[in-house]
């Protein structure tokens, strides 16, 4: 048995030296990585003057406020803070609408199987990575300055922000759909406006459909920051009470919102389950 085992051993490092007979320097690739990684946080923590003493002092107050936020409490403001929170939806529900509708099309030329000349196809990635590249904030505070202070700020900056996001998801969907359709719908003489109506758009609608829903949920918390910029919405009324040291009325508008975001997860779930249907699992 062990005769056996040594005359096995031996056929598999003929077979496979690379695999027996690994040069040093592929056996010290991965500790090096790692030690490499490891001293790249270390000296991040350093530069970025990570102090462990002022994180445990900090500790205190961060127990203090927790205690001033009991109970949670709206005072007088209750009516405000629900409109408030209102129009923190309606800026996340508009933006992101705004945002599929523009990019669909665009999405269309951006997709390897719709446009295959390179020429056209690569500014239009480009384009929307630019775009994308810049966070939702960033775009918020720009729109401040173009339009003003205001909701209608927050929802050209979602909508702006997400226009990149969507039409780097939806080509890919695109790209992604099966060309069998389309080629039945070619072969039997129809346009490539055919094409894409007919045997494109109703493979990736419910994937497309399913990606906004998402986006709303997660816009919901997008559209609460750029509010304490300024753009409208309940970020302002937090960002407000932050600065005056109402922690109990924080903790209530905080309660508010993950109230809400609760609510369009399972609502929005809900949509995509019947939408797509539900997947099984292997």
């Amino acid at each position: 048995m062990t005769r056996r085992h040594e005359v096995d051993t031996a056929q598999l490092r003929a077979r496979y030296p690379d695999v027996f007979d690994r040069p040093a320097s592929a056996r010290l690739a991965m500790p090096a990585m790692i030690v490499a990684a490891f001293a790249i946080l270390i000296y991040g923590l350093v530069d970025l003057d990570f102090s462990p003493s002022r994180f445990l002092a900090g500790l205190s107050q961060l127990g203090w406020i927790s205690l001033m936020m009991i109970p949670p409490d709206p005072g007088t403001s209750l009516p405000i803070y629900l409109k408030a929170l209102g129009e923190t939806l309606s800026i996340a529900l508009l933006g992101t609408t705004l945002a599929a509708v523009f990019a669909l099309p665009v999405s269309l030329l951006a997709a390897r199987n719709v446009v295959p000349s390179n020429i056209l196809r690569f500014p239009i990635r480009r384009f929307l990575d630019s775009i994308r590249g810049v966070d939702t904030l960033i775009w918020a505070l720009v729109w401040i300055n173009v339009v003003g202070l205001g909701p209608f700020a927050g929802v050209l900056a979602i909508a702006v922000s997400d226009f990149g996001a969507f039409g780097k998801l939806f080509s890919e969907a695109i790209e992604g759909a099966d060309q069998k359709q389309v080629e039945g719908i070619r072969a039997s003489g129809g346009s490539a406006l055919h094409e894409i109506r007919f045997g494109l758009l109703p493979q990736v609608l419910p994937v497309i459909a399913g990606q906004v829903l998402y986006f709303i949920e997660s816009n919901t918390r997008s559209a609460t920051i750029i509010g304490i910029v300024g753009a409208g919405g309940i970020g302002l009324q937090l960002a407000e009470q932050i600065r005056v040291l109402e922690w109990q009325r924080v903790s209530f508008l905080v309660l508010m919102i993950l109230v809400a975001v609760a609510a369009i997860d399972f609502i929005s779930g809900k949509l995509r389950f019947a939408i797509i249907g539900r997947r099984a699992v292997a």
